[in-house]
């Protein structure tokens, strides 16, 4: 039986690894499921999951030309809508900022950008001139003293 990308087979988990379990499919061939397509949660360990001997149904991702076969079980999963998908933040219309977000405006987050910029500029540079002042007098340059000979 060959072995397509998007096909629906089961096989039988023969080992477990750290980075995923190795199945044995139809017409003898082995394939790999990854850690990160075990379950559509955080998978630690995959042994908490899937023990070896345990038929499982899993959807064919890849065929390389070696032969490798990247198989899954989480594709096969209908979306789990209580997945874990961070808190929903809800902007004002202007502002970048959260609605939600009752921040009090402190002496941090209450100078624009233009004005970090422009301070920014400035030191910077100072720092270039004073640098150099500094090589220039080393090296003999323009502020260096000549002889006169």
């Amino acid at each position: 039986m060959s072995i397509e990308i998007g096909s629906v087979v089961e096989g039988v988990v023969t080992g477990i690894t750290n980075f995923g379990a190795f199945v044995e499919l139809p017409g003898g061939k082995v394939g790999l499921i990854h850690i990160s397509e075990v379950a559509d949660v955080y998978v630690r360990d995959v042994k908490d999951f899937l023990k070896e001997q345990d038929k499982v149904k899993v959807k064919v991702l890849s065929v390389d030309e070696r032969g490798k076969i990247g198989l899954s079980i989480k594709q096969l999963q209908a979306p789990n809508p209580n997945a874990a998908v961070g808190p929903k933040r809800v902007y004002a219309n202007d502002n970048r900022r959260p609605a939600n977000d009752n921040r009090r405006p402190n002496k941090f987050n209450t100078v624009s950008f233009e004005d970090k910029l422009n301070k920014f500029l400035k030191d910077s540079d100072e720092r270039l001139s004073d640098l150099k002042r500094n090589t220039e007098s080393k090296r003999g340059g323009r502020g260096a003293a000549r002889r006169a000979e």
